[in-house]
């Protein structure tokens, strides 16, 4: 039986390859998906999906983790550090947050450094993102609109998807409590309730593939029946893994311009995504080709 908590690394099956658009739309279908007409559970990611409020979290976790590897007895100039953490980072995006700490502990070992546990340079990475993310935060509290951070048509979707009595989760590599409470700032709580699920310290007892087996058996349906949607490729992966049908939405998170991010368009496609988004301003084509 396979380890459903188990996260592996990205290995593209599918790269290059390119399909065909909905007319007069920038909704990509690279195939038809399994189940179409027929989706009664829907899958979230959360960041970069639904939620931009972590928007610039690679600078904040690449700028830690370099100033890290300076700390240590071979270390290269700062330049190459910084060139080296960019490509691991990104190569495990998609993952617990915890998955690149335990990588930043190994580059710190191979330089002769003493490495600290994971779990510590996770949490000094979030006390750090929590201060980049602070006043965006805040303004939410203070009445800020939650669309400015939300990719764009997020909440139409949501809507077109509730109301059409599909039930909805969140299922993030993000720890639970930070995703639990941000999702309550930018207004998404009553489409998910209590079905909000994220990364906790013990990360081995957590994973989406996890979260997508737990759905299949509590409401006693095939893959076939579930959708999902996910700006990473973990998330992808496993819900064609388990037979259901996968929209890759290639999110502009800095610039909301509308067009497709090459480099997530490109994993996303390559892991297998049946559609790929740009964001969800296309929400009623969306919905009428997927229900």
């Amino acid at each position: 039986m396979a380890d459903l908590h188990h996260e592996r690394d990205y290995q593209p099956t599918d790269a290059g390859a390119h399909g065909s658009f909905l007319s007069g739309t920038r909704i990509e279908v690279l195939r038809e998906p399994p189940g179409r007409g027929g989706y009664r559970h829907v899958l979230f990611d959360f960041d970069g999906t639904l939620s931009l409020l972590r928007e610039g979290w690679t600078e904040v976790m690449v700028g830690m983790m370099v100033e890290v590897l300076l700390d240590t007895p071979r270390h290269e100039s700062a330049e190459e550090l910084a060139v080296l953490v960019r490509e691991y980072v990104a190569h495990l995006t998609g993952k617990q947050t915890i998955y690149q700490m335990i990588r930043l502990a190994e580059e710190v070992a191979s330089r002769g450094g003493a490495p600290e546990e994971p779990l510590a340079y996770k949490r000094r990475y979030l006390d750090l993102l929590t201060q980049r993310i602070a006043a965006r935060r805040e303004a939410l509290r203070a009445g800020a609109d939650p669309r400015e951070m939300l990719v764009p048509g997020s909440l139409e979707l949501l809507d077109a998807l509730a109301a059409r009595g599909v039930r909805l989760y969140l299922a993030s590599g993000t720890d639970e409590p930070y995703v639990r409470e941000e999702a309550g700032l930018l207004g998404l709580t009553p489409f998910f309730e209590h079905r909000a699920y994220g990364a906790v310290d013990d990360y081995r007892s957590f994973s989406k593939a996890g979260v997508i087996a737990r759905i299949l058996e509590e409401n006693g349906i095939a893959g076939a029946g579930l959708l999902g949607f996910g700006d990473g490729y973990v998330e992808i992966e496993n819900v064609k893994a388990a037979g259901g049908a996968a929209v890759g939405v290639a999110s502009d998170e800095a610039g909301r311009s509308g067009r497709p991010d090459a480099w997530k368009r490109e994993r996303l496609v390559g892991i297998g995504a049946d559609l790929i988004v740009p964001d969800y301003r296309e929400w009623e084509a969306l919905t009428a080709y997927l229900l």
